[in-house]
């Protein structure tokens, strides 16, 4: 039997979101990482693909965007949706020379000097989210913290009105969380056509916000389409708020689970965070998987790929490779190093990696201040997505920290 006749049930059950639900595709990560780690899984519900579930091998292919496109799509997605809408036309689903001109133009918003201007308002903000909860005794942490903050973020870095920051908190709620596929679509589409009529308000009068920078990006000397900045801007809401809500809702049930952990951070906060935080983005690894698509003839781990293959990237596999992260199943806040995959890698690299660790951090530094004691106020749920890997609902009890002095 070949190992790619091996890995296939294990690749089915990957491509199922109970599997997620339940909370551990692990073993089915590590079985296909020692038996095949470059297995080919025959088109059915999803078209055919390369499934990669080695470090090496997704590194490769992330570092290789000449061999490896992002510009038919990044996501697996069923035969019967058809392609991405948003193929050739985002920051994170184009080649060069697009993705050059609209990284370049949304870069400049991520810059240290601007996350520096920021600071005062995450710490404000983290501040009093965590208190009002700590004061009420309990609370919905996915949803009520882990949500709020990159929310405010976002809305402020795209220009969103005050006074439409409460629909948008609504609709990406929903779009995130919601219990049916239609509710979660239905959101999704409120978000892309309160973007339609933004976009056309900032060309009309353009100001200091990245709405007003995406709808002047001229590519191929014309501007960019209405939809392509839509679609810009929705992706902007999303990556910068469904990844941090992942990763910090998951990463603080990781430190409950891990008492001895916890215990770690808030003895030592100022010289453990910042391990703390890239722990916890790779213990969530917060995108399942991330697609490629061949350019030409190549091959990767012994297999042959050939061009107009389509490549799947499970980065969670990745980040939980003994080949480079010792005990890779043990949460460790001072683990270091720590050269995880959860971001990404090369030139697709997450252009708000500092932003997202900084938001992180503000609230652990909030919860280790004001926090004596939190405990589950229940059952956690897990999304039962193949494309993100986290929680729905972290019902927490929390106590105050006893007053200094």
């Amino acid at each position: 039997m070949s190992p790619d006749m091996l890995a296939s049930p294990d690749i089915a059950a990957l491509l199922d979101g109970a599997t997620y639900r339940a909370g551990d595709p692990f073993t089915l990560w590590r079985r296909m990482r020692e038996r095949a780690p470059v297995a080919w899984h025959e088109p059915d519900v999803f078209p055919g693909f390369w499934s990669l579930t080695r470090y090496d091998e997704i590194k490769e292919v992330l570092r290789d965007a000449g061999t490896f496109s992002s510009s038919s799509g990044i996501l697996l997605r069923p035969l019967a949706q058809g392609d991405d809408p948003g193929s050739n036309r985002t920051l994170a689903l184009s080649d060069p020379p697009r993705h050059t001109a609209l990284r370049g133009a949304i870069a400049g918003w991520f810059a240290p000097r601007n996350l520096r201007m920021l600071s005062d308002f995450l710490d404000r903000t983290a501040r009093e989210t965590v208190r009002a909860a700590v004061a009420v005794g309990r609370t919905e942490f996915v949803t009520e913290i882990a949500a709020t903050l990159p929310l405010d973020v976002v809305c402020a870095f795209l220009g969103i009105p005050d006074e439409d920051r409460p629909r948008i908190v609504e609709w990406s709620t929903d779009a995130f969380c919601a219990g049916s596929a239609e509710e979660r679509s239905l959101a999704h589409l409120e978000i892309l056509d309160y973007f339609a009529g933004l976009v056309e308000e900032r060309r009309a009068r353009p100001g200091d916000d990245l709405v007003s920078v995406l709808a002047g990006v001229r590519h191929e000397g014309a501007p960019l389409p209405l939809d392509d900045v839509v679609l810009n801007c929705d992706n902007l809401l999303v990556g910068g708020t469904e990844n941090v809500r992942l990763a910090m809702s998951g990463g603080l049930l990781a430190l409950l689970d891990h008492p001895d952990q916890w215990d770690l951070l808030r003895r030592d906060f100022d010289a453990t965070v910042d391990t703390a935080i890239e722990e916890m983005l790779r213990w969530t690894s917060s995108a399942t998987h991330i697609t490629r698509r061949a350019t030409a003839d190549v091959e990767l781990g012994g297999q042959r790929v050939r061009r107009g293959d389509l490549v799947v990237c499970w980065l969670t596999s990745a980040n939980r490779d003994p080949a480079h992260f010792t005990d890779p199943d043990d949460f460790d806040v001072r683990r270091t190093p720590n050269r995880h995959l959860a971001l990404g890698t090369g030139s697709h690299y997450c252009v708000g990696t500092q932003l997202a660790k900084l938001e992180i951090k503000a609230v652990l530094r909030e919860f280790t201040a004001q926090v004596g004691e939190m405990r589950l106020d229940g059952t956690p749920e897990r999304l039962d997505s193949i494309v993100v890997n986290g929680l729905r609902s972290l019902p927490l009890r929390l106590t105050p920290a006893a007053r200094r002095g």
